[in-house]
């Protein structure tokens, strides 16, 4: 499978990467990774990005601000409130993409329903992974949790979470003050918003991941959705043959 890399320079100057795959006049289809992760992690080593790709989409593949590839600045003022669906507003109008699908797991999902709250950008079709209602309506909630690992680390209210944060942000080079300001870009949506969003969308969760709360909740609250449950938690539940067969499925 053939990835290209190239940057762009978002809404505030920092310059950030994103990688595209399949064929070049597929249907334009922009695939968002989660928190901690990057284009490469979540969605190219696993295989998703290729298995998307074998569908004839054009699949494109941003690393978010703070993450992968992308700008990680440390100042607190390159963190702006909603800053990360800016950026992809950004992205979509210097690659002319207005008729397009949006994928998102975890951050990612949360960054694709606040591009549909704002309306800047309308996707035909959307697929979020890896969320519940409350991820969205209470962002509050996971943001407490993981500024509560990244400073705490083993100290935090959650020991052994705390930890494993800590690990990964070591492991893969991040910056715990680049994670902190990604974290004070989220912005909540509320249930009545939630009710106006007519896109079609579809809701796949680990039916062992209340990270974010309920999914079918959230499914329930959009204006058009529908949920499905696959097997695994909110880590495991992504790498499963079931979560590929209804992304490869949605996008078909």
């Amino acid at each position: 499978m053939d990835y290209r890399t190239a940057r762009f320079k978002t809404f505030d100057g920092l310059n950030l990467a994103w990688t595209e795959t399949g064929s070049p006049n597929g249907r334009p289809t922009l695939v968002l990774h989660g928190f901690l992760a990057s284009a490469q992690l979540n969605w190219i080593d696993p295989g998703l990005a290729s298995a998307m790709a074998a569908t004839g989409r054009r699949i494109i593949l941003p690393d978010l601000r703070g993450h992968g590839q992308s700008e990680a600045p440390t100042s607190p003022a390159a963190y702006p409130k909603d800053a990360l669906p800016q950026d992809q507003e950004v992205l979509l109008a210097q690659l002319g993409m207005t008729d397009f699908d949006l994928v998102g797991y975890s951050l990612g999902a949360r960054t694709a329903v606040r591009m549909l709250a704002r309306g800047h950008s309308r996707p035909t079709n959307v697929f979020l992974g890896g969320m519940g209602e409350g991820g969205i309506t209470t962002v509050g909630t996971r943001k407490d949790y993981f500024e509560d690992g990244i400073k705490n680390g083993p100290n935090a209210k959650d020991a052994r979470a705390g930890t494993y944060i800590q690990t990964i942000l070591k492991q893969r080079g991040m910056s715990p003050e680049a994670a902190l300001g990604v974290l004070s870009t989220q912005v909540s949506t509320s249930r009545e918003v939630l009710t106006t969003i007519k896109t079609t969308v579809l809701v796949v969760n680990g039916d062992q991941d209340r990270d974010n709360g309920d999914p079918m909740a959230l499914a329930a609250a959009l204006g058009n959705a529908t949920c499905q449950l696959v097997p695994g938690n909110h880590l495991s539940a992504v790498a499963e043959p079931a979560f590929r067969d209804a992304l490869v499925a949605f996008l078909s």
